[in-house]
């Protein structure tokens, strides 16, 4: 079985990767790999999007699939064109990278960085430009920043050479690459993985959320390319390798990048996201005929019948808001802890943050205020839950102890230990909520405290968002029947009215 892609260490990485994959299947197949340079290395000078052909970084490997000079190549799938391409088929992929993007920004050029400033990132990208140029306006610890980016070219290792070598501020890479790179234990790579850590311990590094930053079309996953007229043997071999939640979240995003033409050359960023509770699904960019994409949904099926504007509680999210919050005395956490912040108002403010603590918070609302106290924000659950691991080791170049600031009630999950800061404390009872059938909670100690003074609410229509209160109302509820998830309080109002 011959198995080709380019001969970058990245893309070497990724090939072993399938190479180790088909060993475990059939141990007994002889592999032979091929590796050279795609179309697309070679055109060094050129802006990816200004590349005149689709699949730069692929086609020619595709005509050789077809002359059968070999039997599968690994792609990264967001390097293949959105249209299928004739006498080839992708027939399986493994199971998914993260697929975010990762803002490096060098903390020497950083600390020179005073309000008002351009800063220069790094990218070639007309996508990371066009979104990230309004989230870092408000996403970065100094304000009014005028956010400019400049093309740059070659592999990842090149690239953040050329940051910390160059003059320019930040640069914006696939974190699945770094990844890849980071985790390899490969004797192969150790020369690469020990420049990429000197780099690191230059940069200030950022997680950006696929909320705000909805990535190219397949990133993080990995295409299994093979011919139609394969040997049948091989085709029933590589199917048997396919991830299929990767396979179908990178065919959706590929099919919605298509239907607004496709290509890097657009200004569009999509990803598509499985859970358990349902697909979520991010879609964030500029059409070629100046259309506005803006769409951060849950596809989940709903049980809830439809609604009417006096039978919803609460019309307005701060309606449901009779606690107030008291600050506890405590210390900041010892050692290198990263804080998990439940909400903005969990920071104390006179805790003094160094450049080396992680800070991770529950949404881009925290975030925002944050980054307006001077703190830099590494990445965020994006309302999704502690359940969205921040996964940020590889980065952190070492295992992560997360520390949850939240309130006195609050419980934390996914291995997290949890620092109250504030305590919850009830103003006055709730209203009389009894003639509504209709609830959105934002917070499980409001629900439990209402239901708690009226039972009867058990028996309506509740919803909230994932994380923990979905964790709380399902407890309560004793299951989801009567429990729909949404992804924010006005989602839930159009949806339940509709």
């Amino acid at each position: 079985m011959r198995i080709a892609g380019r001969s970058s260490d990245l893309s070497k990485i990724q090939v072993y990767t399938v190479a180790d994959a088909v060993r475990a299947a059939a141990p007994d197949a002889e592999i032979l790999l091929q590796f050279r340079e795609s179309l697309g290395d070679k055109m060094q000078h050129d802006p990816l999007w200004a590349m005149p052909e689709k699949g730069v970084f692929t086609e020619d490997f595709a005509e050789d699939l077809r002359a059968g000079k070999t039997d599968l190549v690994v792609h990264s799938w967001k390097d293949l064109p959105t249209a299928r391409r004739p006498g080839t088929r992708v027939a399986a992929t493994l199971p998914r990278a993260d697929v975010r993007d990762v803002l490096l920004m060098r903390r020497d050029r950083w600390r020179e960085v005073r309000p008002g400033d351009p800063v220069s990132i790094l990218s070639s990208s007309p996508r990371r430009a066009y979104n990230l140029a309004p989230f870092l306006a408000w996403a970065l610890p100094v304000r009014d920043l005028r956010i400019e980016f400049a093309p740059v070219r070659g592999n990842v290792t090149t690239r953040i050479r050329k940051l910390v070598e160059g003059e320019h501020h930040g640069l914006v890479v696939a974190k699945a690459a770094l990844d890849r790179l980071l985790g390899s234990s490969a004797p192969e790579f150790a020369a690469t993985r020990e420049e990429l850590r000197r780099s690191l311990e230059r940069c200030l590094w950022m997680v950006l959320p696929a909320r705000e930053n909805p990535t190219g079309a397949g990133q993080g996953a990995l295409a299994i390319e093979i011919a139609e007229d394969c040997d049948p043997a091989i085709a029933a071999l590589v199917g048997s390798l396919n991830h299929e939640t990767t396979y179908r979240e990178a065919s959706r995003e590929r099919e919605i990048l298509a239907a607004h033409g496709g290509g890097c050359h657009q200004k569009i960023g999509v990803t598509v996201r499985s859970r358990t509770y349902g697909t979520v699904v991010s879609l964030r960019g500029l059409t070629e005929s100046g259309e506005i994409l803006e769409r951060f949904e849950l596809e989940a099926a709903r049980k809830a019948p439809r609604a009417t504007p006096e039978n919803i509680w609460p019309a307005e999210p701060k309606q449901d808001d009779w606690m107030t919050r008291e600050p506890v005395a405590v210390g900041s956490p010892d050692g290198d802890a990263a804080l998990w912040i439940a909400r903005a108002e969990a920071l104390p403010p006179e805790w003094a943050l160094d450049e080396a603590r992680i800070v991770w918070t529950a949404g881009p609302k925290s975030w925002e205020r944050l980054a307006e106290r001077g703190v830099w924000v590494n990445g965020c659950a994006e309302g999704l839950g502690e359940g969205e691991a921040p996964a940020a080791d590889l980065l952190a170049n070492r295992p992560i102890r997360w520390v949850k600031l939240t309130h006195d009630r609050s419980e934390a999950e996914s291995g997290m230990e949890k620092l109250a800061t504030y305590r919850l404390v009830s103003l006055h009872a709730p209203a009389d909520l009894s003639r509504y059938t209709h609830f959105y909670w934002s917070s499980g100690s409001r629900f439990l405290e209402a239901v708690e003074r009226q039972p009867e609410l058990l028996d309506r229509w509740h919803a909230c968002g994932p994380g923990n209160t979905w964790k709380i109302l399902r407890e309560r509820l004793g299951g989801d029947e009567r429990l729909d998830l949404w992804l924010s309080h006005a989602d839930w109002m159009k949806g339940i009215l509709s």
